[in-house]
């Protein structure tokens, strides 16, 4: 189906997994090398992390201070390894898409060699949305120091119920954030924005669009989490209970699962962008995109038409 084909609009969820599963098998060498160097160490880290701070952990009540000292370290690099691939596999992921729609001759060094302007706009757009992330969770913390203090606590009944509707809200917030921060990260790439015009933008287009775009992101942590808490309980924590063949079996497999469902999950945030689009009527100027993308290569062009232009016919 043609990205910017208006019947996109009408895709529902099953049908945007479908479109998005399609679209590797236009490159397969591309989209396996960008699983094999970005997406797999990635999702490598993620599950592993807890596999490395267990024993350090452990250590705090022996040797809290040297302990603690390590962990800090180990969370520091942590921290940036996730942030840096997390960005290099998004950017490599929409623009290795882009291409492919503009029918732009796709290989993995041309997009490695786009990564690192692709890369600016999306950490700039990243630190927006870390912004709006730390005033949130401060809102949040405010909102259960004052149910706290509100809520009489001996009245245990509706003190939970206080709870789960606070927490629910935080979730609900969480994952439109969440959404409202993929999509950006699309736009920061496909478009002439980024930063806070970028999240502007994704704010526009996720409207009509925002129980979708809940709903998909929903899904995908839900799975991530899953992932995480078998990783744990089995590979981490199951030492007296599986055996080590069992725990490498499983880890491996675990390993492999969140890394398609990362793959999968770069490639929908990539394909509802174009639903979104396509649902506010606005269509997407292949030779303009096509300039916009080439300008990450050095090619650069000076775009004939605004990538956002309305009532086109592609």
């Amino acid at each position: 189906m043609d990205l910017a084909s208006e019947e996109l609009q009408f895709l529902s969820i099953s049908d945007i997994l479908k479109e998005s599963i399609s679209i590797p098998k236009q490159s397969p060498k591309t989209f396996y090398l960008i699983t094999l160097t970005l997406i797999f160490p990635l999702s490598f880290a993620i599950l592993a992390h807890s596999l490395f701070t267990h024993p350090i952990i452990a250590q705090l009540q022996t040797n809290p201070s040297d302990a603690s000292s390590k962990l800090l370290v180990f969370q520091f690099f942590y921290l940036i390894f996730l942030f840096a691939f997390s960005l290099l596999s998004t950017a490599a992921t929409v623009f290795t898409v882009a291409s492919l729609y503009t029918s732009k001759p796709v290989s993995f060094s041309s997009t490695i060699a786009a990564i690192p302007s692709v890369f600016k706009r999306l950490f700039i757009t990243f630190l927006w949305v870390s912004l709006l992330m730390v005033v949130y969770n401060i809102v949040f913390l405010v909102f259960l120091v004052l149910l706290v203090i509100a809520v009489d606590t001996d009245n245990v009944l509706l003190f939970l119920f206080s709870l789960v509707v606070v927490f629910s809200l935080f979730l609900g917030v969480h994952v439109y954030i969440s959404a409202l921060w993929h999509l950006a990260s699309v736009v920061s790439v496909l478009e002439p924005v980024y930063g806070f015009a970028a999240m502007k933008k994704s704010y526009q287009l996720l409207k009509g669009k925002t129980g979708m775009g809940f709903v998909l992101v929903f899904v995908y942590l839900a799975i991530c989490g899953v992932i995480n808490g078998l990783f744990g309980s089995i590979v981490v924590h199951g030492g007296d209970d599986y055996g080590v063949l069992t725990r490498i079996t499983v880890g491996g497999f675990l390993v492999g699962v969140l890394v398609i469902v990362n793959l999968v999950g770069l490639l929908v945030q990539s394909v509802f962008y174009y639903v979104c689009k396509s649902y506010h009527h606005q269509g997407i100027d292949k030779g303009a995109l096509y300039d916009h993308l080439g300008g990450y290569l050095g090619e650069y062009v000076p775009l004939k038409s605004s990538i956002q232009m309305e009532n086109l016919d592609v």
